[in-house]
C-alpha cells in the first residue's frame, strides 16, 4: 500500500476509525522516498503515543487524509536532507512535534500565535508521521536534541511536554501558586515536575489509582479521585482529561480570580455551568490550541534545566494496537512510548 508524499516503512496505518480495543491500526509497508526542498528523511528511534492519536483512531478527530500514519512525538536520526536545507546534516538527532506547518504570513503567524494560523499543518494528521521506521519532517518545524540522551525519554517532551507546558502557562498560575491537575497522564505528569521545580502546590485529580501513586512519588501534595474537591482553593488548574463533565467540578474548584485550562485537542460536551457557582468572582475558563515553535524551544530548555524525567511504558513498534488499545483503557502509566 502506497500514499504519496509518504516515507515510512513497516509502520501503522488508521483504517477504518474505531475503538481501539478493535483494532483501527492496520500494517503498511512503504518504501522510503527521498526528502523534498526544505524536509529531512529520520530513521525514528522512539515515538510516544499521545492522546490525540486515539483521537484520531477513534474518529473523535476527523481524518484530514486517508490511512495517515499518527505519531508527532518522533525522536530520529537525520539520514538525509532535501534542497534547501540548512543547519541539519545527516547524523543529527532531531525531534518532530505536532505543528508541522504555517503560513507565516497570516495574522497569526505575525504576531508571535502562529499556533492559531488558519493554514497550519500537524504531523500524523496532515501528514504521515512516527508511527513507523522512516519518516519525513519539515527541517523549520524539527527540534535539536541532545545526542547520546535516551529516546524513549525524549520522545513525550515533543508534545506532552510542549502542550502541557503552553497549558501550564495559559492557566495563570501564580508564583507559589496552588495547582489543581485533572487526569493524569503523559502530558500532566510532565507539567506537574515544571510547576513544582518554579515552587508550585500541585494537587492531582484523577481516576487512575496507578496515576495518583505517580503524582504523589513526583511530589504531588495531594491526589485524589477526578471528582473529589482539592484539600484548598486552588489558583490555576489543568483539565487533561478529555472529560467536559470535569469542567463545572475544576470551576468549582477554583478560588477567586483563578483560571481553568482545557489542555486536550477533543473534550466531551460540557454540562451547564452555574454563572454565581463556577464563573463569578472573575473565574476564567480559557482553552489551549496547539502550540508555537517558542513554546517548544521554551518548554525543551527548562526540560533540561530542572532534569525533568519522563515516567514511559515502551512498547516494541509491532505493538502499536496494544499501546493505543492500553491508552484508552487507563492502563499506561505516564507515558507510551513505541521503540522501532
Amino acid at each position: 500500500m502506497a500514499i504519496d508524499g509518504t516515507s515510512q516503512a513497516g509502520g501503522w496505518a488508521v483504517g477504518t476509525p474505531g475503538p481501539a480495543e478493535g483494532g483501527p491500526l492496520v500494517r503498511v509497508d512503504r518504501q522510503a522516498g527521498d526528502p523534498g526542498p526544505g524536509e529531512l528523511l529520520v530513521e525514528v528511534e522512539a515515538c510516544g503515543v499521545c492522546r490525540t492519536d486515539l483521537h484520531l483512531a477513534e474518529g473523535d478527530l476527523t481524518p484530514h487524509r486517508p490511512a495517515t500514519v499518527p505519531g508527532h512525538e518522533i525522536v530520529g536520526r537525520v539520514l538525509a536532507v532535501g534542497q534547501g536545507v540548512t543547519g541539519h546534516a545527516p547524523g543529527d538527532r532531531v525531534g518532530g512535534a505536532w505543528l508541522r506547518g504555517t503560513c507565516g504570513t497570516c495574522r497569526y503567524c505575525l504576531f508571535g500565535r502562529e499556533n492559531l494560523c488558519p493554514y497550519s499543518r500537524y504531523t500524523g494528521w496532515d501528514a504521515d508521521g512516527g508511527f513507523a521506521e522512516r519518516t519525513l519532517l519539515p527541517a523549520d518545524y524539527v527540534y535539536p536534541l541532545p545526542p547520546d540522551a535516551d529516546p524513549a525519554q525524549l520522545a513525550p517532551l515533543l508534545c506532552a511536554g510542549i502542550i502541557g507546558y503552553r497549558a501550564l502557562r495559559r492557566s495563570d498560575l501564580p508564583a507559589g501558586g496552588r495547582l489543581g491537575l485533572y487526569g493524569f497522564g503523559g502530558s500532566a505528569h510532565l507539567a506537574a515536575q515544571v510547576a513544582l521545580a518554579e515552587g508550585a502546590t500541585v494537587h492531582v485529580l484523577t481516576r487512575s489509582p496507578a496515576a495518583r501513586d505517580l503524582a504523589l512519588s513526583l511530589g504531588a501534595a495531594s491526589a485524589g479521585d477526578a471528582y473529589d474537591a482539592p484539600p484548598e482553593p486552588l489558583d490555576a488548574a489543568v483539565l487533561f482529561a478529555p472529560v467536559g463533565d470535569l469542567v463545572p467540578v475544576a470551576l468549582a474548584a477554583l478560588d477567586r480570580g483563578g483560571t481553568l485550562a482545557v489542555a486536550g485537542i477533543h473534550l466531551t460536551d460540557i454540562p451547564p455551568l452555574n454563572y454565581q457557582r463556577h464563573l463569578f468572582q472573575e473565574r476564567t475558563l480559557r482553552s489551549v490550541t496547539s502550540n508555537t515553535r517558542q513554546d517548544g524551544a521554551d518548554f525543551l530548555s527548562t526540560a533540561a534545566r530542572i532534569a525533568l524525567r519522563a515516567t514511559v511504558t515502551p512498547y516494541p513498534l509491532d505493538a502499536a494496537p496494544r499501546a493505543l488499545a492500553d491508552l484508552a483503557a487507563d492502563r499506561v502509566n505516564g507515558a507510551a512510548v513505541l521503540l522501532p
